[in-house]
């Protein structure tokens, strides 16, 4: 049977679903084990979220992970990310995107290389550093993988080193589980298009400072939402929702924060049901975010409402 080490990971379940002529009838799901209780499982799988008593459950085992998304797949949502997230200056080197925001985020102020360059790669990474080391600023490339892995050998062969490598997740929004009771002193959670100067300082505090550059970052969007949880007059959890793509249209979920004295009360969560009942009315049909590996809380509160990886991606920087 299962254990808790399991939550994560794929599995297929074998479940009873009705008796006929004596015999028990069986139906296999396959999806990702997102909770698993004394009474329940519950799995993200293609067709949504499935909560399945274990007094039903006949077989469940790991089976090895999904198949890697092929590079048009991680193409199209890098793109759809890199809307979300507009740095104030931009560059093209042929459809390599260049960024900077006054140093505001790694997001925003690395190459993105995908597509081709128009020009070998070794001159592509030396025009891509000419054109930062023009602005004053560190040179960063962003690689998303497998998509990106050549780019990535050769900055290996330059000596360049990374940051801690960030889960690009993913989940459609008819996967996200259905919103619950409301209690009846439960703070509600306000949408606005813009920020308000208190959820700023909270960006603020976990992005290190907010200079002009970030406003655009975070603003510069056609279609976007700044979620507020307010109690007696107090911010208690804040969070961001944009619209974007050129094909299927994502939402993309940033900056969910709770503040200490608030958490564990399920705001995260809530905001996360906000944002996607706006993102699927402004019409996407998936959500996607992304999180350092490393930062365990964040990567189990999103496991929780059904969100599973889609890529990788590692910020490389240049020898010291």
């Amino acid at each position: 049977m299962l254990r808790q080490q399991d939550v994560g990971h794929r599995i297929v379940v074998r479940r009873i679903v009705g008796i006929r002529e004596g015999r028990p009838l069986f139906s296999d799901a396959l999806g990702e084990l997102v909770e698993l209780s004394e009474t329940d499982l519950t799995l993200a799988t293609a067709q949504g979220r499935l909560r399945v008593p274990l007094a039903e459950v006949h077989r469940a085992k790991r089976v090895p992970p999904a198949r890697r998304p092929t590079a048009a797949a991680v193409l199209e949502l890098e793109l759809a990310a890199d809307e979300a997230w507009p740095a104030a200056v931009r560059g093209r080197l042929g459809d390599w995107r260049l960024r900077s925001a006054d140093g505001w985020t790694g997001r925003a102020n690395s190459a993105l290389p995908v597509g081709d360059p128009d020009r070998p790669l070794p001159a592509a990474l030396d025009a891509v550093e000419r054109w930062y080391a023009d602005l004053g600023q560190p040179p960063m490339v962003n690689t998303p993988l497998p998509l990106a892995a050549p780019v990535g050998a050769e900055l290996d062969a330059r000596g360049w080193g990374g940051r801690p490598p960030v889960l690009v997740q993913t989940v459609p929004l008819a996967g996200l589980p259905p919103a619950g009771p409301e209690r009846a002193a439960a703070p509600p959670v306000t949408l606005a298009t813009g920020p308000s100067d208190d959820w700023l300082a909270v960006a603020a505090g976990r992005k290190g400072g907010l200079p002009d550059a970030a406003r655009h970052v975070l603003t510069a969007v056609d279609q976007v939402r700044f979620a507020h949880v307010y109690a007696d007059g107090a911010l208690l959890a804040v969070g961001r929702g944009t619209v974007t793509g050129q094909g299927r249209r994502w939402l993309g979920l940033s900056l969910i924060e709770v503040l200490p004295e608030a958490r564990r009360q399920g705001l995260g969560s809530r905001i996360i049901r906000a944002l996607a009942d706006w993102g699927a009315a402004t019409g996407a049909s998936h959500a996607f975010l992304q999180v350092e590996q490393r930062n365990t809380p964040a990567v189990g509160l999103y496991r929780t409402v059904g969100f599973t990886t889609h890529h990788t991606y590692l910020t490389r920087t240049p020898p010291a």
